[in-house]
């Protein structure tokens, strides 16, 4: 016991003589970290390949409703009561607004009584100049004496044909005091409430139908010999994040728009697959041009301040490389590689951090293989 002491203690010495400390545990792990590969397998890495780009003008605008209606009062008279309010269903015919009918329902009353004494003075005119009729065949009443009937006839008939017109008039007027959806819909902005005095064209409702909905966008005027009816447009809509929608250019405005001479376009899309809001701003490109091109996803990209790397695998080793990127195709999201690699490079599908270069690597099967970030010196 004695002597296995004594030989510990002349080690010890030994070592501290030549400057030496024993290696802990815990450096021998970091050693061996440091030089174990990295473990890769299929779905870590991916190859670059050539794809189509997509390119064309950019297209700006917003999500609207080829159908709506701004309901206004078509009669002078105080709002009884607002039905419907804002995001309220509706059904063609339902009723809207009802406005105060007691001043048109008089009107109509009086114009039904003038009717009827105007139909009543055409009767007697005519029956007079039937009788005037029957006697001057016989040449008891003079010609003047018919001809004088054959007038008042024609006055009380002129006069009963406006009469009927102003009951008809009147009737219109009445039904106009109640606003009823021109469409299925929804109702998209309440203007009036009850107790409201409505003149003549006042805003009083607003109904879209949101399966109607349509992208309307403006396009640089540079690229309008570009368009097309039938085009292709990929678009993102502001509150969905990256989520993309599709259309197509509908209609292309034949005049600029005024003030920022930018040519309108209409897209169409399918209402079940995009949001119904209307008002959203939405942001696209129309696709004029189809190229082939390399192309990488954004998943692979680093970003350092105003520089773009992918990590790239060649003779077992990974390599740093800087790459110019160029526009992002809208229909997938990838990115444009311009240079710095080729078709068929393989490089890292998800970076992480803290990668070196030129650190070592092994494809292994994804069961045995570690995550990425696991080996990463």
């Amino acid at each position: 016991m004695l002597r296995a002491t004594l030989i510990a203690a002349t080690l010890t010495a030994v070592l501290a003589g030549c400057g030496q400390a024993p290696a802990s545990p815990a450096n021998t792990a970091a050693a061996t970290a440091a030089t174990k590969p990295l473990l890769l397998t299929d779905a870590d890495t991916l190859i670059i390949g050539s794809g189509d780009f997509a390119s064309g003008p950019l297209i700006s605008g917003s999500i609207q409703p080829e159908k709506r209606a701004d309901l206004r009062a078509e009669v002078s008279a105080v709002v009884l009561q607002v039905v419907k309010d804002n995001g309220d269903k509706v059904k063609k015919g339902d009723l809207l607004v009802r406005l105060d009918d007691t001043t048109i329902r008089d009107q109509l009353n009086s114009a039904e009584e003038a009717r009827r004494a105007a139909e009543q003075a055409f009767d007697q005119a005519q029956r007079q100049l039937d009788r005037l009729q029957t006697l001057s065949s016989s040449g008891a009443v003079s010609q003047q004496s018919l001809e004088d009937a054959e007038i008042r006839r024609n006055n009380a008939q002129s006069d009963l044909v406006a009469a009927r017109t102003r009951v008809v008039q009147a009737r219109q007027q009445l039904e106009r005091t109640e606003v009823r959806a021109p469409f299925d819909g929804v109702v998209s902005a309440r203007e009036v409430s009850n107790g409201d005095t409505a003149q003549v064209g006042k805003a009083l409702l607003k109904v879209i139908d949101p399966r109607s909905v349509r992208f309307e966008g403006f396009v640089p005027a540079e690229h309008g010999p570009k368009l097309a009816v039938g085009a292709p447009v990929r678009f993102r809509i502001n509150g969905y994040g990256d989520q993309a929608f599709e259309g197509k250019v509908q209609r292309i405005n034949p005049i600029a728009n005024a003030t920022t001479r930018q040519i309108g376009v209409t897209v169409s899309v399918d209402w079940e697959k995009i949001p119904t809001v209307a008002g959203l701003y939405a942001e696209g490109t129309v696709e004029t041009e189809t190229h082939a091109n390399l192309m990488l996803p954004p998943s692979s990209l680093v970003i350092e301040g105003d520089k773009r790397f992918v990590w790239t695998l060649k003779d077992q080793s990974i390599h740093k490389t800087a790459v110019q990127i160029g526009q992002t195709d809208a229909r997938t999201g990838h990115l444009e590689v311009l240079s710095g690699i080729e078709a068929g490079a393989q490089v890292l599908r998800h970076p992480s951090t803290g990668l070196q270069e030129g650190a070592n690597y092994e494809l292994a099967s994804a069961a045995a293989a570690a995550p990425l970030t696991a080996n990463a010196p």
